[in-house]
């Protein structure tokens, strides 16, 4: 898909950095639709069904972090990317922007020439992401393991009679570790094919993904190697 193929939604309260960031976006030749607010912003994105969502979080009304968990519900937006914009730095706004379905996590003041590089390579990474998990089950609509039913299409687990639903993230999580069990994967190996070595997450994101899959899941399935990584084990 070509540049000016692909569509981005810009939804910030500020017009100056709509005005900033549609600048220098459609300079690259991306196309570019905008909004103040989260439930016009909604509204826009189920109308153009956008490639990426640049997503501000301290709004008023709606703020980011429940407009991206509201598109998480839908299964149109499953592919579509969505990179947070703020000016929070602490690790739990990290945290909770990833744990709803976020992609990325881009802190202002923004350079134009970095700002461009990230969105660049959101999009070059998520032609490459997750390449395990797709490679171990490109066929398969359902994966049984243990006392498992993993549902692709659904992105939810039927464990007995009781189904758990999981977040974007957690689902990516779970496919990779099942796409091998018994292998311990690294925290780089995790980093990269769940959230790709161009996006710089918080140290403490792995482990709190790792902590809410043994939350919903139970804890017999997913080991911890210390000081190396996790394995899927049954």
């Amino acid at each position: 898909m070509e540049k000016q193929d692909k569509k981005i939604l810009i939804v910030d309260d500020e017009p100056d950095i709509i005005d900033f960031l549609s600048y220098n976006l459609l300079k690259e030749g991306y196309q570019i639709f905008s909004a103040n607010d989260a439930l016009s912003g909604i509204k826009i994105a189920e109308q153009e069904r956008p490639d990426m969502i640049i997503l501000d979080i301290m709004m008023p009304g709606m703020d980011g972090v429940e407009m991206c968990h509201q598109l998480r519900q839908n299964p149109l937006f499953d592919e579509t990317l969505i990179t947070f914009l703020t000016a929070k730095e602490e690790d739990y706004s990290q945290i909770t922007a990833f744990d709803v379905g976020g992609d990325d996590y881009i802190l202002k003041p923004l350079k134009p020439k970095v700002f461009l590089s990230r969105i660049q390579a959101l999009f070059r990474r998520n032609k490459r992401l997750s390449k395990t998990v797709k490679a171990a089950y490109q066929d398969e609509e359902e994966i049984h393991i243990s006392d498992l039913i993993i549902s692709k299409g659904k992105r939810s687990v039927l464990k007995g009679r009781q189904v758990i639903e999981l977040t974007r993230k957690e689902f990516e999580l779970l496919l990779l570790l099942v796409s091998k069990p018994g292998k311990v994967f690294t925290r780089d190996e995790i980093y990269e094919n769940i959230w790709g070595d161009d996006v710089i997450v918080g140290s403490r994101t792995i482990d709190v993904h790792i902590r809410k899959l043994r939350e919903k899941l139970g804890k017999k399935y997913i080991k911890t190697n210390k000081g190396i990584g996790y394995k899927f084990e049954f």
